[in-house]
């Protein structure tokens, strides 16, 4: 199609969860609440490792990123949602979907890094216990973080640039809570199919990778403890189970909706809320309510502070 036979599209609309207004209202009160969770389960967890002493560990410092990573990728879309449920306009300027979908892919791409690096932590603690701290020392966890965050922009960036310049004309509709990438790129008035290859080689694929190194990883690991304890075997499974459903959460959703992004799962929205509401909030409960030294931490920042006021 040529774009200049089509109308200037200037904003997209958003689907999101379209129903009845009773339905609407549980939906927003029910999301609220989450995002709401989030924030504060996320950063609970950012204030107890920085005041806390017990916890000035590569683990908690990787963790208390982890919370970051994980309330910037909830707030990227999940605001945006909530405010659309009470919208009968469900509206999104371009540029406002352009912002949306690099921030998401920032995030993320950072956050995929992340966990590699706190994968990588697991192994030097378990299998190289007496070296752990010579291994991950400040200089290098300070560097892993900056090399989370420089291959979410250099992940993101790969994308933005083949996408912030294409046409769209005429179709502006969106079937999904936020802007999608996959779902974008198919409105425009132009031949994407590269593109769409791109995506998934670079999402997709990235993402599928990263997880199948994630549970190698950790299935080394596990070995290597097997051979030379069974009863270090048990221990390590209670460290590592916390990593590996984390881990799952994350990708899982993660794989299905851009590793086949232009299949009828990209519109899956259960996918979508999960990969961005839920799995934010399920990672902090995740680490706090199977982590007895951070709950004690919790515990004991709350008092100190109770008995300071």
């Amino acid at each position: 199609m040529d774009p200049k036979n089509g109308s200037l599209v200037t904003e997209f609309i958003l689907l999101g969860f379209s129903g009845r207004w009773e339905l609407q209202i549980f939906f927003f009160v029910t999301f609220s609440l989450i995002y709401g969770a989030t924030v504060v389960g996320n950063t609970l967890i950012m204030v107890t490792v920085m005041f806390s002493p017990t916890l000035h560990s590569p683990m908690y410092f990787l963790l208390g990123n982890l919370s970051f990573l994980d309330m910037c990728l909830s707030t990227a879309t999940t605001p945006k949602m909530i405010t659309d449920l009470l919208s009968e306009q469900k509206t999104i300027s371009v540029w406002g979907c352009m912002a949306q979908m690099f921030f998401m892919h920032f995030f993320g791409g950072a956050e995929m890094t992340l966990l590699l690096v706190m994968a990588f932590d697991r192994y030097a603690a378990i299998c190289k216990p007496l070296h752990y701290r010579t291994i991950m020392s400040h200089r290098l966890l300070n560097g892993f973080v900056i090399l989370s965050w420089i291959i979410g922009f250099i992940h993101t960036m790969s994308q933005m640039v083949l996408t912030v310049n294409l046409p769209f004309c005429d179709h502006n509709v969106i079937n999904s809570i936020f802007c999608d990438l996959p779902l974008v790129i198919k409105l425009a008035c132009v031949e994407t199919y590269a593109l769409e290859l791109f995506v998934i080689a670079d999402s997709g694929l990235l993402s599928f990778i990263c997880f199948i190194l994630l549970l190698v990883s950790y299935t080394v690991i596990l070995i290597t403890v097997q051979q030379k304890s069974l009863g270090g075997l048990s221990k390590a499974l209670s460290t590592l189970s916390a990593h590996i459903l984390v881990v799952t959460l994350f990708f899982g959703p993660c794989i299905f909706i851009y590793a086949w992004p232009f299949s009828n799962l990209a519109s899956n929205k259960t996918l979508a809320v999960f990969y961005t509401v839920i799995t934010p909030l399920l990672n902090s409960v995740i680490y706090t309510l199977r982590n007895k030294k951070m709950q004690g931490a919790m515990r004991k920042l709350w008092f100190q502070h109770v008995s300071s006021a």
